[in-house]
């Protein structure tokens, strides 16, 4: 079975900093690419990051703006999602996803990422920003 399993999540003050990983199991990381998402109350889901393993391509959400800075280990097959400068509209679920490496390489230019279909979801983690 697939599995991938966020944490590090919590309650932050404004300006601090989170890191969030994602350690994945049952497929091969290398293949994939790994994408994060988050979904704030009564918000629809919003892009974060992404990256590619095969070849270190990644994409930032376009909020982003520089704050937060995704990477991967491959050889403990985890990703992580390191979270600068928080504010308090960054209170949300965050979510990693995989998908097919090739298929955001050859689809995922132009924030085609977003859109595409993500086979495979973690239950999420909490991130609380206080003000």
């Amino acid at each position: 079975d697939v599995r991938l399993v966020e944490s590090g999540g919590g309650l932050a003050q404004a300006g601090g900093s989170l890191t969030l990983s994602c350690v994945v199991s049952g497929i091969t990381f290398y293949d994939y690419a790994v994408a994060w998402f988050r979904q704030a109350p009564g918000k629809e889901r919003e892009e974060v990051s992404c990256i590619v393993n095969e070849d270190g391509t990644i994409y930032y959400g376009d909020f982003v703006k520089g704050r937060f800075t995704i990477s991967t280990n491959n050889a403990e097959s985890t990703a992580y999602l390191h979270l600068n400068n928080l504010k308090a509209e960054d209170t949300a679920v965050y979510y990693c996803a995989d998908t097919w490496g090739r298929t955001v390489g050859e689809k995922g230019g132009d924030g085609g990422w977003s859109s595409l279909y993500w086979d495979y979801w973690g239950q999420g983690t909490q991130v609380a920003v206080a003000s």
